[in-house]
């Protein structure tokens, strides 16, 4: 197959024998396109689509994301409220404040961001949200919806590496997948949706022993472990496709799973940290909340 845009070909196996990053940037960009679009053609009925975002606590990798969130919402031409809620309130309050937030007959999506402070029970916290509203796909309905293959919506960050995928004219279908993190936002649903099509998933967690070796017969390395230097060169096979959804901060500057340098050297395609999957898993976010605001309207 051959990519229009940038005359690249791309055999049935999707490897690319030449290193190269993945602009994360320019993939968003399309789906922010499409979203845009869309947003557009919702408020000709007199609906427009609302996010709205949680956040407890001052974490500032949190607060950045929040920020990104809401810039790209209003891009996009959506209405966005976030609720700053302090770090020592309890699960009961927090539980109380989302039932209050999503009373609100306009809200399209509602985002508890993470993680949240360790008095609070996480899973019963998001477990109240809506699962017509979770665009983070985080409620146990929705992530039982993915396993069945009756879902709506996909998790965000795991849509991301689909995009790329997908961008890459990648057919997965007999692929071998490796995936480094097991993990309920990116390794666990991305897991789930690999085998759905129909890929050859294997996934490691922190006591998995020949994790290189597993890497090594993948044609597809995706990380979300959050933890720099994960994944060294000698682990990555000539022309696999490595994506990164890992996020580290070092004396303050950002890294990911992937040591890039290295990597870059032996896979066909990487995606860098920034500039990766962070831009994409923001425009799939607010996909899924057009479509949660259309489905709201068709029903």
């Amino acid at each position: 197959m051959v990519d229009k845009e940038n005359g690249q070909c791309y055999n049935n196996r999707a490897l690319n024998p030449m290193g190269q990053l993945i602009d994360g940037k320019a993939i968003a960009q399309k789906i922010e396109q499409e979203t845009a679009a869309r947003v557009a053609a919702l408020k000709q009925t007199g609906a427009t689509p609302k996010l709205a975002v949680i956040l407890v606590g001052e974490d500032k990798p949190s607060q950045t994301y929040v920020r990104k969130k809401g810039e790209a919402a209003k891009k996009a031409g959506m209405n966005f409220a976030l609720h700053e809620i302090k770090e020592s309130t309890s699960t009961l309050e927090l539980i109380e404040k989302i039932e209050e937030i999503q009373s609100d007959s306009e809200l399209s999506g509602l985002i508890v961001q993470l993680p949240l402070p360790p008095q609070i029970d996480t899973n019963a916290v998001l477990n109240t949200i809506r699962p017509e509203i979770d665009i983070d796909c985080l409620t146990e309905v929705n992530l039982g919806k993915l396993i069945m293959k009756s879902n709506l919506i996909e998790p965000p960050t795991p849509g991301a590496v689909m995009s790329i995928l997908e961008h890459l004219q990648v057919d997965l279908v007999g692929k071998n997948v490796t995936i480094i993190g097991a993990g309920p936002l990116v390794g666990k649903p991305l897991a789930v949706m690999m085998i759905n099509a129909r890929a050859s998933v294997t996934v490691c967690n922190s006591k998995t022993r020949d994790t290189k070796e597993k890497c090594l017969a993948a044609d597809v390395i995706v990380t979300g472990v959050g933890k720099k230097d994960v994944l060294r060169g000698d682990m990555v096979r000539k022309g696999a496709i490595v994506i990164d959804t890992g996020v580290d901060f070092v004396e303050g500057k950002m890294y990911g799973d992937v040591n890039v340098d290295e990597v870059v050297q032996n896979a066909g395609w990487v995606t860098p940290t920034p500039g990766g999957v962070g831009p994409i898993t923001v425009a799939r976010l607010l996909l899924n909340t057009i479509t949660c605001a259309e489905n709201k309207l068709k029903n």
